[in-house]
């Protein structure tokens, strides 16, 4: 059971790690860090595509990840 719970532990470790490198950066130097708050307080609307895809993706596999090692820690 436990070598099944670090090979799949593995697997989803390389998928999150390569979700978020793909993901493309929110803001770009100091103009980004001033205007990106305002645009996130004003209703911009949400990433579409592939960026809605890589976030949400990145999401469950965190979720995976994160229970993959309690299960693993319980099962040591």
């Amino acid at each position: 059971m436990q070598a099944l719970l670090m090979v799949l532990m593995v697997i989803v470790s390389i998928l999150l790690i390569l979700s978020v490198l793909l993901q493309p950066g929110r803001s770009s130097g100091l103009s980004g860090a001033i205007s990106g708050g305002a645009e996130q307080l004003l209703g911009k609307q949400k990433a579409r595509g592939v960026e809605a895809v890589l976030h949400r993706a990145t999401i469950v596999l965190a979720v995976l990840f994160f229970g993959l090692t309690i299960l693993n820690g319980y099962f040591l």
